[in-house]
């Protein structure tokens, strides 16, 4: 599950504050077909230099993507030129502040559920297996532990023995309600982490901080 970078995700909602922006935006997300800039600006009766402007700012802000087309059916010089097309990007942007992830947790429920389902076992069970998974195919993705977890909202901090402290939690209205299936996904999901980055899984224990992380990362290989 990849999320932008959680500064990148605040900047492009913030972007959509824009009334010109938020129109353009909708008009292209509701096309079924990319669209050009001539097309767009037609349909929102905007100048098109205004429009270039826009829509470029949300490719920017990671709301939009562009694909280049030759356009059929045209002749003349410049008829063959590649027409530069605009449409949603594939995923979904959120922003919380704080970082939260409550779309990872869905997941992870919802992959335990139909686990538990297909093979009997325990649901407890299934959503360690998930997220210890989980944690290790996205950790596999990243530089290391310490950038894996300031990804995946963590903001982890050093506590001067080789470890973390991890001061945010991203599932933290859950955790809150649910605590022991939350705090007891996180861990799995922590400790395959540590794995994916080739570190061992007992470098995740317990942590008490009020506020923060119900784990942290000890030191060590």
């Amino acid at each position: 599950m990849y999320r932008l970078p959680w500064a990148d995700r605040i900047a492009a909602v913030a972007s959509l504050t824009d009334a010109k922006r938020l129109q353009l935006f909708e008009l292209v997300a509701a096309s079924p077909a990319p669209l050009g800039r001539d097309e767009v600006a037609e349909a929102a009766g905007m100048p098109r230099s205004t429009v270039s402007f826009h829509l470029d700012r949300l490719v920017q802000d990671g709301l939009l993507a562009v694909e280049f087309y030759k356009p059929a059916g045209r002749a003349g010089p410049g008829s063959g030129r590649p027409a530069k097309m605009y449409r949603p990007v594939g995923s979904e942007v959120g922003a919380s502040v704080p970082d939260r992830n409550y779309d990872l947790a869905g997941e992870l429920m919802a992959a335990a559920i139909e686990d538990s389902q297909a093979g009997g076992a325990p649901v407890g069970e299934s959503l360690r297996a998930a997220a210890f998974r989980k944690g290790r195919e996205l950790a596999e993705a990243a530089g290391g532990l310490e950038e894996f977890l300031a990804e995946a909202g963590y903001q982890p901090e050093q506590d001067g023995e080789g470890g973390y402290l991890l001061p945010n939690c991203p599932f933290h209205r859950l955790s809150r309600s649910h605590t022991a299936v939350v705090c007891d996904m996180n861990g799995a999901f922590l400790r395959g982490a540590a794995v994916g980055c080739g570190s061992a899984e007992e470098r995740v224990a317990p942590a008490a901080a009020p506020g923060q992380c119900c784990a942290r990362i000890t030191g060590g290989d």
